[in-house]
C-alpha cells in the first residue's frame, strides 16, 4: 500500500443508486461513459486501444467496476496515461486510491482544486437547508474530507492544454467547486462538463433514481458560488456543444442538448439558483 496516498472514505458505502448504474455509453468512437451508482466517469480512447485517459474515478468502492470496464473495452494489459479530475468531491474521487495502487500514473487537477486532493483543505459542508428534494436534505451524510494524493497529483497546464490529449482543452468552470474544470474538443464540440451543469435534477431522489433527463444547474447542496456557477454555464453554452457527458445524468446530444443548455444559460438565476440556502445570496438579482 502506497503510504503517500490517503483516502478517508474509500470504503464508505454511499446508499444512493439509479436505474442506469453499471450502464456504459459509447458516446463517440473514442469517448465512453460509465455510470457508477449516480455519477458518470469517462474514458477517452478508442476501443481495443492499449492506452486511454480516465476522467474522474466515481463513487467509493467503484474500483473493481472500473477495472472490469477497462479490461473489457481496452484489453487486459491496458492502463491509462493519466487520470484527470473535473473536481475532487467524494463521488468523483471515490476509487482513486484503489486505482493508483494498480496504476502508477499521474493525476491532474486545476491548481485551485489541489488543496482538496492533497489533504490541505476540507470542502465546505453540504447545505441540507437548501431548496431541493430528499438528496439535498440528507447531504450532511456525504463525505467532505479531502483525499491525500501527495506528489501523484499535479496542476493542469496553465495554457489550457490537456496532458496526453492533444485535441482537447480544459476550461475553468468554477461555482460547484473552486477549481472545477470541464474538457472540450473543438473539432467535434464534445464536452465533458463534470458538475458545471448536469442532465438530471440531482437533488430530487425520484429523478435521480429514474434518471429523468433534463438540463439542470449544478447539484444545489454542494454548490457554494452561484454567480460563478452562472458564469460557467454561460461559458459552456457559448461553445454550443454537440455532445455532452455530465457528472450526473444520461449523456445528451443534438437539439435536446442545445435547447436545454441555452434555456439554462438564459434563465439560470430563475431555474438553477435555489430560493434559499446558506450559500445563496438573498440580494442576488433573479430577473435573468
Amino acid at each position: 500500500m502506497d503510504e503517500e496516498l490517503h483516502h478517508p472514505f474509500e470504503r464508505t458505502i454511499i446508499p444512493m443508486t439509479s436505474i442506469t448504474s453499471g450502464t456504459g455509453y459509447e458516446v463517440l468512437p473514442d469517448l465512453y461513459a460509465l455510470s457508477l451508482q449516480i455519477v458518470n466517469i469517462c474514458f477517452i480512447g478508442h476501443e481495443h486501444a492499449s492506452e486511454f485517459v480516465l476522467i474522474d474515478t466515481g463513487m467509493p468502492r467503484s474500483a473493481d467496476a472500473i477495472l472490469d470496464t477497462v479490461r473489457e473495452r481496452f484489453g487486459s494489459r491496458a492502463r491509462p496515461k493519466a487520470i484527470l479530475l473535473t473536481h475532487g468531491h467524494f463521488d468523483h474521487v471515490g476509487a482513486i486510491r484503489d486505482l493508483l495502487e494498480v496504476w502508477d500514473v499521474p493525476v491532474y487537477a486545476h491548481e485551485l482544486e489541489i488543496p482538496y486532493v492533497t489533504g490541505k483543505e476540507k470542502y465546505p459542508d453540504p447545505d441540507p437547508t437548501v431548496e431541493g428534494g430528499l438528496l439535498a436534505k440528507i447531504s450532511p451524510l456525504y463525505p467532505t474530507e479531502p483525499v491525500r494524493l501527495g506528489s501523484r497529483v499535479q496542476p493542469l497546464p496553465e495554457n489550457g492544454t490537456v496532458p496526453f490529449l492533444d485535441n482537447w482543452r480544459w476550461i475553468h468552470t468554477p461555482g460547484h467547486s473552486r477549481g472545477h474544470v470541464s474538457f472540450f474538443r473543438d473539432a467535434d464540440r464534445a464536452l465533458i462538463a463534470g458538475d458545471a451543469f448536469i442532465t438530471v435534477k440531482q437533488d430530487e431522489f425520484w429523478k435521480v433514481l429514474t434518471q429523468k433527463q433534463e438540463v439542470s444547474g449544478p447539484p444545489r447542496y454542494l454548490t457554494t458560488d452561484w454567480q460563478a456557477a452562472n458564469d460557467s454555464v454561460r461559458k459552456l453554452a457559448a461553445l454550443d456543444p454537440a455532445t455532452a457527458v455530465c457528472g450526473h445524468g444520461i449523456p445528451m446530444a443534438g437539439a435536446d442538448l442545445h435547447h436545454g443548455l441555452q434555456e439554462l444559460a438564459g434563465n439560470f438565476n430563475k431555474v438553477a439558483v435555489p430560493d434559499y440556502g446558506k450559500y445563496v445570496d438573498p440580494e442576488q438579482d433573479r430577473s435573468h
